[in-house]
């Protein structure tokens, strides 16, 4: 392999290249020219039987060849291999990044500490489906000899948003499918109440808490621990009965008599990826069954060998990465709205928040150096249609052009539907998709300015034929490829979060009680001593 060069965006000679093609393209004009053409030459298929398409982008042959060229100046698909063979892409914390090894083998044999990741990931899996199969068959069972029919995530950050996602996204799915075997809750958020509530409507005698902490430390996740094992004691339960631990094989949790099992990961895998490892793993396996899990695993890693591919025309993760690279840095746009127009895609854009503006919300480069250019835009969404009657106002015809990124498939989950003025629900949702598309893309013409539309809102679609654990895989590989090679453009390291820690050391020295100045001013305002 060619030696592997890291430099900032603004020294390539093909970025500066894509500077000079800033505002050149009108979407509504190629849309209205050779709408048909267009909508099917830019189009590039994705793992899991999902498609991307980007003929409403702003984009035409002439500025695709040269992001063709920033690819290749940036050694995009080389980093990516250099990531996937095991090299310490994360500078910052000076490990490698192996997220991907949990779903497949794109390159040679990874070890680390002599031990095999790819085999290790393997056998967490095995695990974890064993320990599935025997909740599921009630050879494990509670005090009173009773199937447990409940399972509840304590998590954040990664460990909460990335697994809720997927579950929400599949619990249909699985319904209508009879793969459903246990109904899947979380709990999150520090705050009392979230925890009150959760565990309030679980029947706790039948419920699994899965407890997710790489360290066996995180604050806000052991006293949510505690929370639930003082529910568990007030019921008189036994702990031990209930409890199972997603951690580190040195975390304390590892071997603590309270739990009844522990399933195992490693510092390679940052929270906002760990959806494919154990930490995904084990509620989704619980939750629909390992087989479901291993389809989604199959999904992703299908999307993961299509990132391999160095023509940008066949690779949807690295064309929806530059893509967005010249809308970021040449055109100025500073945000993303990702749009799901499937309900079970609800949580989806809170997971692509914490991916996207986590990994890239950065503002040095991977040698710790301070750059002159913008990185990771702001990521928000909502399900269509609730969002039409929210937020696209502003989208339609704000001050600011924000992209956006539609999310639909042509079949829903459930095959449950009505007619209703001669079509059915999910006819109408897809007509929404594509009336918003053109809408965003051509605007209206109006001599009324409150009802003009000026148009120019550049958007991509991802679509499939129904919201499967496959297509799931693939959406998810796609969208953490897609960041990756964002990162690699704007030389940042995507892979860790110094910015989440600041907030925790402070908190630390409020609950200490020893601070003063502004902090202390603050905490006199809302802690009840």
């Amino acid at each position: 392999m060619a030696s592997i060069s890291w430099n900032n965006l603004d020294t390539l000679e093909s970025y500066k290249k894509l500077q000079s093609l800033k505002g050149k393209v009108s979407v509504a004009q190629e849309l209205s020219q050779s709408g048909a053409a267009r909508v099917a030459q830019y189009s590039i298929p994705m793992g899991g039987g999902m498609v991307y398409n980007y003929a409403a982008k702003q984009v035409d042959e002439q500025l695709v060849s040269v992001l063709k060229e920033l690819a290749s100046e940036a050694q995009l698909v080389e980093k990516y291999a250099a990531l996937y063979n095991g090299e310490v892409i994360n500078t910052g914390e000076k490990r490698m990044v192996l997220h991907q090894l949990t779903r497949g083998q794109l390159g040679g044999d990874v070890v680390a500490d002599g031990v095999n990741k790819r085999a290790f990931y393997v056998e967490q899996q095995k695990k974890i489906a064993d320990f599935a199969s025997q909740i599921h068959a009630g050879k494990i069972v509670n005090e009173k000899g009773e199937k447990y029919t409940t399972v509840c995530q304590i998590g954040i950050g990664g460990s909460d948003l990335g697994p809720r996602a997927m579950y929400l996204a599949l619990e249909n799915w699985a319904k209508a499918n009879n793969t459903f075997k246990m109904e899947a809750h979380f709990i999150s958020n520090v705050d009392p109440d979230d925890a009150a509530s959760v565990v309030a409507s679980l029947d706790i005698a039948k419920t699994i808490f899965v407890l997710v902490s790489k360290s066996g430390t995180t604050l806000e996740t052991l006293t949510n621990e505690s929370f639930v094992k003082n529910f568990l004691k007030q019921a008189g339960l036994s702990v031990s009965k209930h409890l199972v631990a997603v951690t580190s094989e040195t975390s304390p949790l590892a071997k603590n008599p309270d739990y009844m099992a522990a399933f195992f990961m490693d510092d390679f895998i940052g929270g906002r990826h760990s959806s494919t490892s154990a930490v995904g793993g084990a509620i989704l396996s619980l939750a629909f069954g390992a087989d479901v899990f291993a389809r989604f695993l199959n999904g992703a890693a299908e999307e993961d060998k299509c990132a391999t591919e160095k023509d940008i025309t066949k690779n949807a993760a690295l064309m929806d990465a530059l893509i967005g690279i010249y809308e970021r840095n040449v055109q100025g746009y500073p945000a993303t709205a990702v749009l799901p127009y499937s309900q079970a895609l609800s949580r989806f854009p809170a997971h692509l928040q914490q991916l996207d503006m986590e990994s890239n919300g950065k503002s040095v480069n991977r040698d710790g150096k301070k750059i002159d250019y913008v990185t990771g835009p702001v990521i928000f969404g909502e399900p269509g249609t609730n969002g039409q009657h929210s937020f696209y106002q502003l989208l339609h015809q704000g001050t600011d052009i924000v992209p956006l990124q539609f999310i639909a498939f042509k079949q829903n989950q459930t095959g449950k539907d009505i007619v209703i003025q001669d079509s059915k629900s999910q006819t109408k949702l897809a007509a929404n998709v594509v009336a918003q598309i053109v809408a965003f893309a051509c605007g209206k013409d109006d001599a009324n300015p409150n009802k003009f539309f000026a148009g120019g809102r550049p958007s991509s679609l991802i679509y499939g034929e129904q919201l499967s654990p496959e297509a799931l895989g693939a959406l998810l590989a796609h969208y953490e490829n897609k960041v990756m090679f964002q990162g690699f453009v704007w030389n940042v390291n995507s892979f860790d979060q110094e910015g989440v820690q600041l907030g925790k050391t402070l908190a630390k020295a409020v609950l200490s009680g020893k601070t003063d100045g502004a902090l202390k001013a603050f905490a006199d305002l809302l802690i009840t001593k």
